[in-house]
């Protein structure tokens, strides 16, 4: 009987708390104004406040090149399930995290470049993992983004493909496939957990798929679209080798626990630095801590810093409280980004 007893609290504590953040599971959903997007310029030294408003965008910086960030967190995403509903232990920033609009809500890591040039602008997404569909569907109505010219792939792990098949609706409704850029390693393992998109000769007549087009590429730069793509080795783990990107002065490494030394030739004369870091205390052995990824970023020397793929004991204000005294004392510009993020840079 007490193990019953126990078990209808926990359920029903759970549930409480469930009704509490999440209202719209419990009742009719009612249509509500969508958001504006958030501002284009904002100082690294002020991305902590959440301050900002869309009157600092002016016409000229919207139509700019920039980069998105779609997602800012680790594979399993925050909140995580099992803090909501943990019946002895409440999680900080999975609390926050389940408040709209809170800057510790965080989906898989991921960016979109938005590449503007005289004559056109084209859309490069760089990984498509599980919940990419969802990322999607807040931020590509809010950013008037549509069409997908090119997808990037670090590494094929599920937050980085696991969302390969939601394209379909972009193949099946806004253009007739899309280019997939990535190593061969990677291609190999897609072979296996994607088949039906590799080979779609294996699917039925009449069922829709992703028309992906698989472009294998080397770790020597390459050309999408007129824009200039060079590779970033790193180790994702021992042995296991991922790609960050680099866009004009943009350097992007998401998934990273070692930095070989001819990557750092590649990154010199950087402007703006994304790069992974998962927790507050130190490293995993298949991502940078917050300690180590500042110690690249003093070896890099990048003009700025954004941090992505947090962890849930990653709190966006406390720690970008910390990270702002690096400005005063080093003249380091660090700051956590965060899902939405959206940045102008140079391509």
């Amino acid at each position: 009987m007490a193990g019953a007893a126990a078990g209808v609290s926990i359920s029903t504590a759970a549930r409480s708390l469930l009704r509490r953040s999440y209202p719209f599971a419990f009742r009719s959903i009612t249509p509500s104004p969508r958001p504006p997007p958030l501002p284009l310029r904002v100082p690294l030294s002020s991305l902590h406040s959440g301050t900002e408003s869309q009157a600092s965008v002016s016409k000229g910086e919207s139509e700019g090149s920039q980069i998105i960030f779609l997602g800012t967190g680790t594979s399993e995403g925050i909140p995580r399930l099992s803090c909501l509903t943990n019946p002895s232990k409440t999680c900080p920033v999975c609390t926050k995290a389940t408040q709209p609009g809170n800057k510790n809500r965080r989906r898989n890591t991921s960016i979109l470049i938005r590449h503007v040039t005289a004559s056109g602008t084209s859309n490069f997404l760089v990984d498509a993992g599980k919940f990419f569909y969802h990322s999607a569907l807040q931020w590509f109505p809010i950013y008037g983004l549509r069409r997908l010219d090119a997808v990037l792939i670090t590494h094929s792990h599920a937050d980085a493909i696991g969302g390969l098949d939601d394209l379909r609706d972009w193949t099946n409704n806004v253009q007739p496939h899309i280019p997939i850029y990535v190593a061969q390693r990677d291609f190999e393992v897609m072979e296996k957990t994607h088949y039906y998109l590799v080979d779609t000769s294996v699917v039925l007549p009449g069922a829709a798929v992703s028309e992906l087009q698989f472009n294998i590429i080397k770790e020597e730069p390459f050309t999408v679209h007129n824009l200039k793509v060079t590779p970033l080795p790193v180790w994702h783990g021992p042995g296991y080798r991922s790609l960050g990107f680099r866009f004009g002065d943009v350097c992007y490494i998401s998934d990273a626990s070692e930095i070989p030394e001819e990557t750092y030739e590649l990154m010199y004369n950087c402007d703006l630095l994304v790069l992974d870091a998962l927790r507050p205390d130190r490293s995993s052995t298949t991502h940078f801590g917050l300690p180590k990824a500042l110690v690249e970023v003093r070896k890099i020397k990048p003009k700025r810093t954004l941090f992505t793929g947090m962890m849930h004991l990653m709190d966006h204000d406390k720690i970008n409280e910390d990270l702002l005294k690096l400005k005063e004392t080093e003249g380091l510009d660090v700051q956590l980004s965060y899902d939405g993020l959206r940045v102008p840079v140079s391509l």
